[in-house]
């Protein structure tokens, strides 16, 4: 324990400087959407089990994953009755924790590599990138996804070490082929009654409107008023009563097969108990982005290198359970699971992005982005050390000895072939590179590499504290706003105004609000450009909001807030005076005008 005393007391420092700081940030574009469809999607659970009906579909947001954000709606629920705090500062809190409990997940994973001191430094200088910093405090979806990715795999590696394969050779002719009958039937049954769902509600609808049209079949023998009776009251009725004869076969026929394996096999049950959590955590991680059975490729290939064949009973159970823990908590695929689940997959592959990015100076469609995007951005948004440490790390991983060689194979399954993947098939990205921070994590072990090799505890330190100095000093200066940094190769904040994007998420209207809740007279009226929401959540309640979604306009405002992403604030009211301007060295955030 005492060893870890350092990554704990770092974890620790960073969770009070984030709580000091939590009413600083802003909430980004896309939160009040994400919370509308964890709603959606907490409400199916009844609505789905009682009447067999869900009010979520793909143009609902359906094809995200909503597991997260159901989460944090839970625990918001009753905090926001005991702490009289702006919900919003309550969900980022919740975000904070999870983005520390992935960096400590990240120590964990780079301590099979690297000494404990150079781990740490690796962690850090991760932790206090300024754009992993300020994301982990607003964003719903790539942060907490790199957090639960980095939890999956450090827990799936360890379910590898710890869990020994189940002893198939101790088990008599007769046992095995019960267990392997048994086993058989269990997968067949209970995944054909998931995966038949569309096929059985059709087969249902069938029959009900059969039977309504005067036919003979069983629903006309069991149902005498289905002739006058709408067919949808016996569709749903029957539907559901499926619903739940499903649900109660699943766990029956669960429990006799476990009670079998309990007295065939008991170490069976051992290996079920330590493959629970891993699968637990990487079902979760499925249904935060469509993307988290990489994570699961990742386990996968670490338990054929370490075990071989050998893993396979594991790695079966591992996949079962981690599918049913995506199922049970992603909604949308209730009601067809395979059909829904690839067009999800289809849909996030090529996401269909209307918006515009800038990159370069010039504005280009998401998906037709110049190849040079992410390396650019990898460059230029990350700490002036990084690559330099990383290179250095992965030459002395390359002269290593063979634990070392392994995490060069790691890096490039984790972040080499997903990055030319991206790259090569013109993915769409905007908002920069959030969408694909969780490939980042082994740069930052090579780059914990480096520290290694410096031997002296005196120097290691000094170095691992010069490294870690422009990321800090960048993210201080940046504050609440770190996740627009630029480094200094391009000239920081100067150098990409007006050249790469900035607030793209508008959380600077936090700070335009709090400036016009102190000066605005009483019941003023505000007309707000863009992301109207985001002004709203934190204004006074006496103010009278408009924004470009009302359908009727005031005759005169007393403000106007606008963002510059996209040249909103030259596009509204261009020739009213600016009173205020958020901003960042050269770089304007938000205008506040009064006309």
């Amino acid at each position: 324990m005492k060893k870890n005393y350092p990554i704990i007391l770092v974890l620790v420092l960073s969770l009070l400087a984030g709580v000091f700081t939590l009413t600083d940030y802003g909430e980004s574009w896309d939160d009040l959407s994400l919370q509308k469809y964890a709603r959606r999607s907490l409400a199916a659970y009844s609505t789905w089990a009682q009447h067999g009906v869900l009010e979520i579909s793909a143009e609902t947001l359906g094809n995200y994953g909503p597991a997260y954000v159901m989460a944090v709606a839970l625990a918001v629920r009753p905090l926001s009755i005991l702490f009289p705090i702006n919900p919003s500062d309550l969900r980022h809190f919740f975000y904070l924790l999870t983005y520390l409990a992935g960096m400590a997940a990240f120590y964990a994973l780079g301590l099979r590599w690297l000494s404990r001191r150079a781990a740490l430094g690796a962690t850090l200088l991760f932790m206090t990138q300024p754009v992993f910093w300020g994301h982990a405090f607003m964003n719903p979806k790539d942060t907490p996804f790199l957090a639960f990715f980095l939890l999956s795999i450090w827990a799936g590696f360890k379910m590898v070490d710890e869990v020994q394969p189940p002893l198939f050779h101790s088990l008599t002719s007769s046992a095995k082929k019960i267990l392997v009958l048994l086993t058989t039937l269990w997968l067949g049954s209970v995944f054909s009654a998931f995966l038949f769902t569309p096929a059985i509600h059709a087969a249902l609808t069938s029959l009900v409107q059969s039977a309504h049209s005067g036919a003979a079949n069983i629903i006309a023998f069991i149902a005498s008023d289905v002739q006058t009776a709408a067919p949808e009251i016996y569709i749903q009725k029957y539907f559901t009563l499926f619903l739940h004869a499903r649900a109660f076969y699943f766990l029956f026929s669960t429990i006799i097969l476990l009670y079998f394996y309990s007295r065939l096999l008991p170490s069976a049950l051992r290996v079920f108990s330590s493959v629970l959590l891993p699968a637990l955590l990487l079902g979760f991680t499925s249904s935060i982005r469509i993307l988290g059975p990489f994570a699961a490729l990742l386990v996968v290939y670490y338990a054929l290198r370490v075990q071989g064949k050998k893993s396979l009973p594991m790695l079966l159970a591992y996949a079962v359970l981690a599918l049913i823990a995506m199922y049970l908590t992603w909604p949308y695929l209730w009601a067809n699971p395979i059909g829904h689940l690839w067009q999800s997959f289809e849909t996030m592959s090529a996401y269909p992005w209307q918006g515009v990015v800038l990159y370069n100076g010039i504005r280009y469609a998401a998906t037709d982005l110049p190849r040079s995007y992410l390396p650019v951005l990898l460059a230029i948004q990350l700490s002036e050390p990084v690559w330099a440490l990383t290179l250095a790390g992965a030459a002395a991983f390359a002269l290593g000895g063979a634990e070392k060689k392994k995490l060069i194979e790691l890096s490039v399954l984790w972040f080499l072939i997903p990055l030319a993947a991206f790259i090569l098939l013109h993915s769409a990205l905007y908002d920069n590179f959030r969408q694909i921070i969780f490939i980042l994590p082994p740069v930052f072990w090579a780059a914990g590499a480096a520290f290694e090799k410096i031997k002296d505890i005196k120097w290691q330190t000094a170095l691992i504290a010069v490294c870690l100095l422009p990321g800090i000093v960048g993210g201080i200066r940046l504050h609440p706003y770190e996740y627009i940094y630029y480094n200094s190769f391009i000239g920081g904040m100067n150098g990409a105004a007006d050249t790469f994007e900035l607030d793209y998420w508008a959380t600077s209207y936090r700070e335009a609000a709090e400036y016009v809740n102190a000066v605005a007279p009483q019941n003023s009226i505000i007309w707000v450009e863009g992301p109207v929401q985001l002004f709203e959540i934190y204004a006074r309640k006496d103010l009278k909001i408009y924004s470009d979604h009302e359908v009727e306009r005031a005759a005169a405002y007393d403000y106007v807030v606008a963002t510059t992403r996209y040249k909103l604030h030259q596009a509204s009211y261009p020739t009213a005076p600016i009173v205020y301007t958020i901003a960042r060295a050269n770089a304007a955030l938000t205008v506040i005008k009064q006309p």
